[in-house]
Formats: structure tokens, sequence, C-alpha cells
């Protein structure tokens, strides 16, 4: 009986040896992935944090994704350039300019370590101003908010203001103001107009909307195509008329894309099964941006060459040929 049940002690020692070990080999090959996002109270924090967890429940056997708040778009670039993020979601312009080494990374050197993953929804250019202006051209002259100094937001406004025969630095009276800030400004009359990059609601313009009326400033379809034929990363969008309470019809403008890169050393399969889950889950992703999802659109504004993983799903789909 001793014999019996020091043998039985050893083969369940074998066993749980053998459990672990298969555990062990288990676990080490599950991907860590740390995604770069934005601060705590923005979009892109909540967003990807929505994303993680619907898909570390999917793929749990193949990834596991942790969300880190960051300063947003530009850090993003460079955490995912150094690797200390695999993927990031990142503004498509503010991609271009790190790819490119070009405005806001002027100086640099171009930044080839990450590709494209998709587009995922549109960060709108709300041009508000107050009711004495009704286009953009009416902003020579005038005090007008572009945003943080050296921010995504200053790079589309001169961009925009370029389109319609303007001089950020000429033609305006520039200030460089928080998004709450420019809203504050209009309503106080400190400013004329400001430049707002961002998904639409936006917070601050909503709150805005509730005390205080204004225009958001359209930009035509002519002015829209000058602008997309130099800079491939816009796309045009409309802002519509129940998304503002001050507003009577939709309004045409253009957007940049909020947009998940990838750092190119992640491995095909790793970034193909992040890219059909992103898509397939859509309906299960808790967050409103989810809704934007679309793998036929999400191949829009990107200006750099797409992940092989994110390839070979947009191939699969006979989104890319």
């Amino acid at each position: 009986m001793k014999r019996l049940n020091k043998i039985f002690s050893i083969s369940l020692s074998i066993v749980m040896l053998l459990s672990l070990f298969a555990c062990g080999n288990n676990s080490s090959s599950i991907k860590k992935i740390t995604l770069a996002s934005g601060g705590t109270s923005g979009t892109y924090y909540g967003f990807s944090g929505a994303i993680a967890s619907r898909l570390n429940e999917v793929l749990n056997n193949d990834m596991r994704i942790n969300v880190v708040s960051t300063g947003a778009s530009k850090i993003n670039a460079q955490m995912v350039d150094t690797n200390d993020a695999q993927i990031a979601i990142i503004q498509n312009d503010v991609m271009d300019y790190a790819y490119k080494a070009t405005d806001m990374f002027a100086g640099d050197e171009p930044m080839t370590t990450f590709s494209a993953i998709a587009s995922v929804y549109p960060e709108s250019i709300q041009i508000i101003a107050n009711k004495s202006i009704t286009s953009i051209e009416q902003l020579k002259g005038k005090k007008v908010s572009v945003g943080d100094q050296g921010s995504g937001t200053e790079f589309n406004a001169k961009q925009i203001l370029e389109a319609y025969g303007m001089d950020i630095e000429t033609d305006i009276v520039k200030n460089n103001q928080s998004f709450a800030d420019s809203c504050d400004g209009l309503k106080n009359g400190i400013l004329d107009a400001a430049f707002i990059t961002a998904g639409h609601p936006t917070v601050a313009v909503t709150e805005l909307a509730t005390n205080f009326d204004f225009n958001i400033l359209p930009i035509d379809s002519a002015h829209a195509e000058k602008l997309m034929s130099k800079y491939k990363f816009y796309a045009t969008v409309n802002i519509e008329k129940d998304t503002y309470s001050v507003l009577t019809s939709d309004v045409p403008t253009v957007a940049v894309m909020a947009t998940f890169i990838a750092n190119n050393n992640l491995d095909e399969d790793t970034v193909y099964k992040f890219t059909k889950a992103l898509f397939d889950e859509k309906a299960n992703i808790i967050h409103q941006k989810a809704a934007l999802l679309d793998n036929a659109t999400a191949i829009q504004g990107i200006s750099i060459p797409f992940h092989k993983g994110a390839e070979k799903y947009y191939r699969e789909q006979g989104i890319l040929n």
C-alpha cells in the first residue's frame, strides 16, 4: 500500500510539473502589447481602453493589450518609434509628419519604424466663429485661436488658411489657446474665431452652445479638394445639424483621422488578429466611437505603408488589391 501511495504521489508530481510547464509555455506565447493612447479624460484613452477590454477577452490566448495614458499623437509616434509602445492611436496628419520628418517633426530623422493599421474615426476641423463671421475668408485680420502652440490643430489651421490664400502669421491675429480657453475667449469677445480639431461633438463646443450662439464655418468642396490634393491625410466630412444646438443645417468641413499604427517589429500574425478583431468585434466594443469602425473606410487618409498584418486582412476582405 505504501509503495502504491508512493507511486501515486510521484505520478501526481509529474502531472503537476507537466501542467506547470504547459502553462508556462502558453503564457510565454501570449504577446504583450503596450498601446499608447492619450490623456485620461480624452477620447483616445477611453476608446483604446474599450477596444483593449474586448480584444483581451476574445484574443486572450494570443495577446494581452495594456493601454497607457500619454500626451497623445506626437508622443505616441515617438513611443512607437522607440518600441516603448507597440501600437498607438494617433492623428493621421501627425503620423504623416513623423514619417516624413515635416512640420512639427521638421529637422528630425524620418520615423519609418512604424506602419498603419486602420483609420478608425474622423477628427473634424471645427472652425467656430462669432455670428458676424460667416466664411473663412472673413477671418482675415481677426483674432483667431489656432490651438496650442505646435499642436496638430495649429498645423491644420495653417494648411486650411493657406488653401484660402491666407498666411497664419500675417493675415490673422494668431492666438494659441486650448479648446476650453478658445471657447471662453469667443464667448467673452476676446476672440473672433477658433480652430478645434476633435471628434464631434466636442465637449467644450457643446458647453459653449448651451449659452452662446455662434457659427461653424464651412469648408466648401473646391477648397477641400485643393487642400486634399496637397495633403493626402484629409477627408471630407459633415458636422450634422443635430451635433450642436446652434446649428440649423449640416456644415461641410474636412477631418483628419484617428488612426492606429504599429511598430514594424510587431509580427504579422499579431497585427492581423488585432485588425480583424477590431472590426469583427465592433458591436461588442462599449464606446460611442465604436459605431464608426468600418473596414471599408479604414484605409482612407492613410499616407504611409500599411503593416503587413493589416494589409493581409484588407486583401482578404477585398478592400486592397
